[in-house]
């Protein structure tokens, strides 16, 4: 009975305050707390995802609107943060020195641990929509000449990251504009494209050559990209589609399903409207002559 009394039950506010405390923490952009290091800030990092697992708690906690308030916060102060570290790329003439690339591979690290942390609160989509904006501006630098033969292990985490951004569009987790899943289709599947068989080259060439696109994340880009391409409007695909005919590189990502996809839907699409015309009686040769070719 002693021990049975001292156990009482969860209080959920200050339950909630611990969680704020660890979210301040793993968001914080200010630099390694002394004498922790990034140790501190790591394992804040876990403590959020371990308070936001699976248990009759977690309910309350991801509806919370401060909690909601404090990791759109967090979200907002790291990408700023990454926004400029990819910046001050720019400003050293020389060879990138060491810091300067953990910098933003920190930075990057940060933005991908939200892609954990997002969806279990329906906040992706607030990472997608600033992913997106942010796209045109990231690939302007990291294609940057100056760029060309180094942070390869940078590269592979932004397809990394890029990756789960593609999944939640396309497989329909998250729901934003055609305009802007074209959009940010067309940023990335060229960089897509370029680096799969630039990566495999270097890596037949050195057998030490450490970044690599492995199988599962090869797998789940062309799963995603796929996906996306034909949930839009058909004359995007088209136009997609066509690109991607033209290009040297056609066969990662490998976009035949889609292509053949869009063939049938076309085909059919067509078939059905000179149906219904014929049905209807309407004498619209010309527009016949023009679905037909």
């Amino acid at each position: 009975m002693p021990i049975l009394t001292k156990i009482q039950p969860v209080n959920l506010i200050d339950t909630k305050n611990v969680l704020l405390s660890a979210i301040r923490f793993a968001t914080s952009i200010s630099g390694p707390c002394p004498p922790f290091g990034n140790e501190l800030k790591t394992s804040a990092q876990e403590q959020v995802e371990y308070m936001l697992g699976e248990d009759n708690d977690t309910q309350f906690l991801t509806a919370d609107e401060e909690v909601k308030a404090e990791v759109r916060m967090g979200l907002s102060e790291m990408s700023l943060s990454f926004e400029r570290e990819l910046s001050s790329l720019f400003l050293e003439f020389d060879l990138i020195s060491e810091t300067t690339e953990n910098k933003i591979m920190q930075s990057l690290s940060d933005l991908d641990w939200m892609c954990s942390v997002l969806p279990k609160m329906d906040l992706m989509k607030d990472f997608v929509v600033n992913w997106a904006e942010l796209s045109g501006n990231i690939l302007r630098v990291v294609q940057d000449k100056k760029l060309e033969s180094l942070m390869w292990g940078f590269k592979v985490k932004l397809m990394e990251v890029t990756a789960k951004v593609l999944e939640a569009v396309g497989y329909g987790t998250i729901i934003i504009p055609a305009p802007c899943r074209v959009q940010l289709l067309k940023a990335w599947l060229p960089f897509m494209r370029k680096m799969k068989p630039l990566l495999d080259s270097l890596g037949n060439e050195d057998d030490s050559f450490p970044y690599k696109m492995d199988e599962d994340l090869c797998q789940s880009i062309e799963g995603a990209i796929v996906s996306l391409i034909l949930a839009l409007p058909s004359n995007d695909q088209a136009d997609i589609l066509a690109d991607w005919m033209k290009g040297e590189q056609a066969r990662y990502p490998d976009l035949t399903e889609a292509f053949e996809v869009w063939c049938y839907r076309t085909k059919s699409a067509k078939r059905r409207l000179l149906e219904c015309m014929e049905r209807d009686g309407k004498d619209n040769a010309t527009l016949a002559l023009d679905l037909s070719q």
